[in-house]
């Protein structure tokens, strides 16, 4: 019996509304989107269920503290042996996890996406490939402005509390520094079709040696 090579697992770090997202489908197009397991960090904030409406608007969203890190370390070394997980869904406007996971198969590529998976030891530990997507603050405001106010809810004023009291300081502060974990460095975000490109092409060339070797 052979068994099926180990999963590329790949991390795609950088701040908020740095192009994460538009980086990763620039290498799920090249690499093959069928080859993929997605995991959002975003899905694994903490259930705040059990605190007051005005305790959740006080929890810092952007510390690693909000995350529940060891659940996705958890989720992802199972991916890696082979075993199905199912990931949560988290409601940004209630601050709670719903009742309805997403299940997720194992992949030969796993790829995990967030601003603090880089600021974290123990999910450096299990990725093969480091990332991260470099961008200037004031595109990555303006990114962040649209994204929570059309897909999450928010309004203005709220955005931009939260954006000088916590995000900000939290990307100085454990963000930018988990930029020198990084295996590469993409400026310009989702722009940089050479960098892209080479990103993609180290992935294949892990996929054969995997595959080769088991």
């Amino acid at each position: 019996m052979t068994l099926n090579p180990r999963p590329v697992t790949i991390a795609v770090a950088g701040g908020s509304g740095s192009g994460k997202t538009t980086v990763s489908n620039a290498i799920l197009d090249r690499v093959g989107s069928h080859n993929i397991a997605y995991l959002p960090h975003d899905a694994y904030y903490k259930d705040l269920r059990d605190l007051s409406h005005e305790q959740r608007l006080a929890i810092n969203f952007d510390h690693p503290d909000s995350l529940d890190t060891q659940l996705m370390v958890e989720h992802i070394r199972r991916l890696q042996d082979g075993q199905p997980i199912e990931i949560p869904i988290y409601d940004f406007t209630r601050h709670t996890r719903t009742e309805e996971r997403i299940p997720i198969a194992p992949h030969p590529i796993i790829m995990v996406e967030g601003i603090l998976v880089l600021a974290e030891a123990a999910l450096r530990e299990v990725f093969d490939v480091k990332i991260f997507v470099d961008t200037d603050a004031d595109l990555r405001f303006i990114r962040r402005l649209q994204r929570d106010i059309v897909e999450r809810g928010r309004s203005v004023d709220s955005v931009i509390k939260q954006y000088l009291a916590t995000v900000r300081p939290m990307h100085l502060e454990f963000v930018e520094p988990s930029k020198r974990y990084a295996h590469v460095i993409i400026p310009e975000g989702g722009f940089n079709e050479v960098a892209i490109d080479m990103v993609a092409d180290r992935i294949r060339s892990l996929l054969r040696e995997r595959a080769d070797r088991d």
